[in-house]
């Protein structure tokens, strides 16, 4: 057995690759407090095994993009799976809050592979908006992960202790492994004949900034994953430290997140055929700065309480649904012999912003939730006004 194009088990196997970055994190979300106990460090250096998690993967996206131009996706994406159980097992281990550190940087590398080369095969099998609507499928389905994971892991949080979150990821690793090997077909029509160096990758990341719209479309996915970034790396202080809600009850409220953000890949994979890339994106930079401004309203005012955060945060990440998968596709369009780079740069760029603003949200938390909506508020309105700004430039998209 196979696995073909336009089929749903293409599209499910595409999506569990591009999960396993979401899985990484969000399983172990409900544990973030505990694990500041258990390693004696505070609420700063647990949120950096989250950033360091980003800045791992954004190191990782220079080379595995390129690398499956030229190699092939199936070889690459092997390696990068191997690095990832492998890391993920010595988290599961880490003596120490440093360890914990180093291994999270080491384990992003592995995992930076599947979700670059996930995207990159959709470019090979797909095109245009047929493209961003199986981007959207297999958020659809990738959605289903973040909104069972941090349930999951608050329930063996509670059972077995931060740890098993890392043992529970490491199955499901070995799982998409498993699949991978024994079914993946290669999807690269054409590899591409440059040679593998440091300076010829950055010379095609060159290439690609010369595209207005590429510029474009890149800083759109980073803003929305960066403003959905500042509430996973804060929202286990805010919901559990702040509010008082219970490990499984936060993963409850993670989920209701989880759910606006299905409904905006559902909403963007009807949209796109008859409103195009850019009039779901247009809808998706609304909701973000919609969620982002009645997020900042509640908390301020000290308005519903824990559901001031969630309700508001379930808006922004529709807004995040219809945003990301459209701007992924446009991104990578121009560029069918380049895919891979393409992905990784915007992946790169993406997990470079989300780093750094994950750090901030985590020196800035303290007693107070309000740097939370503070940051995801600003973010959001920074994305309306780039897309609303940028109608020439991304009119240069072909």
């Amino acid at each position: 057995m196979t696995l073909r194009p336009d089929t749903l088990a293409m599209t499910a196997v595409l999506a569990m690759l591009t999960a396993l970055g979401p899985l990484s994190t969000d399983f172990y979300l409900p544990s973030l407090p505990e694990i500041a106990r258990a390693l004696g460090t505070d609420i700063a250096g647990a949120q950096a095994t989250l950033s360091a998690f980003l800045f791992g993967f954004a190191a990782g996206q220079i080379v595995w993009g390129p690398l499956s131009d030229r190699l092939g996706r199936r070889p690459v994406l092997l390696i990068g799976l191997g690095l990832f159980l492998v890391m993920t097992l010595a988290c599961a281990f880490a003596p120490s809050i440093e360890a914990l550190i180093g291994a999270r940087f080491a384990q992003a590398l592995g995992a930076s592979g599947p979700i670059v080369l996930g995207r990159a095969m959709v470019r090979d099998l797909y095109d245009g908006p047929r493209a961003g609507r199986e981007l959207a499928r297999m958020g659809m389905i990738m959605g289903l992960v973040p909104a069972v994971a941090p349930v999951v892991g608050g329930l063996l949080q509670n059972a077995f202790g931060w740890r098993s979150t890392f043992i529970a990821t490491l199955l499901v690793g070995l799982a998409v492994l498993a699949v991978v090997a024994t079914i993946m077909p290669e999807t690269i029509r054409r590899r591409s004949p440059e040679k593998l160096s440091l300076l010829a990758i950055f010379r095609g990341f060159g290439v690609l900034l010369q595209n207005p719209a590429y510029r474009v479309y890149v800083s759109l996915t980073s803003l929305a994953y960066a403003g959905l970034f500042s509430f996973i790396s804060g929202s286990s202080f805010v919901l559990i430290g702040i509010y008082g809600l219970t490990p499984p009850v936060y993963g409850l409220s993670f989920g209701c997140v989880v759910l606006g953000y299905i409904l905006g890949t559902i909403l963007a994979q009807r949209l796109v055929g008859p409103r195009g890339l850019d009039g779901v994106i247009a809808l998706g930079v609304a909701c973000l700065a919609g969620g982002g401004i009645a997020m900042l309203v509640c908390v301020a005012s000290g308005f519903g309480g824990p559901l001031g955060v969630i309700l508001p945060m379930a808006v922004y990440a529709c807004g995040v649904g219809l945003t990301m998968p459209q701007s992924q596709a446009a991104a990578m369009m121009p560029f069918p012999d380049r895919a891979g780079a393409a992905s990784s740069f915007t992946g790169l760029c993406q997990m470079l912003l989300s780093g750094c603003v994950g750090l901030l949200v985590g020196h800035l938390l303290k007693a107070s939730a309000l740097p939370l909506p503070l940051v995801m508020s600003a973010i959001g309105v920074a994305a309306l006004a780039l897309f609303r700004a940028s109608a020439a430039a991304r009119a240069q998209k072909r």
